[in-house]
């Protein structure tokens, strides 16, 4: 392997958001925020939309996850069809 031109691993902390659950990992991602996690250590903090806790793959219920404004996108673009 040549030196100098593999990235730096480093514990970083991905919340997810809706299931208020934080797992720590390593990973290469920039951050700028950070979280104090339950251990006491302060690690770089990513947040995400969905992970294990609250995939409804993985937990068995069906959750809607709206937070791009999907739907409003589309009812703006399509509106309300007329029935008739």
């Amino acid at each position: 392997m040549q030196p100098g031109i593999h990235p730096e691993y480093r514990p970083v902390a991905f919340r997810d958001q809706s299931a208020n659950y934080v797992f720590i990992t390593r990973s290469t991602v920039k951050t700028e925020k950070t979280v104090v996690h339950e251990d006491g250590n302060t690690y770089p903090v990513v947040d995400v939309e969905l992970s294990d806790m609250s995939h409804p793959f993985y937990t068995g219920k069906m959750k809607i996850v709206d937070t791009a404004g999907r739907v409003d996108r589309f009812n703006k673009r399509f509106g309300e069809r007329k029935k008739g």
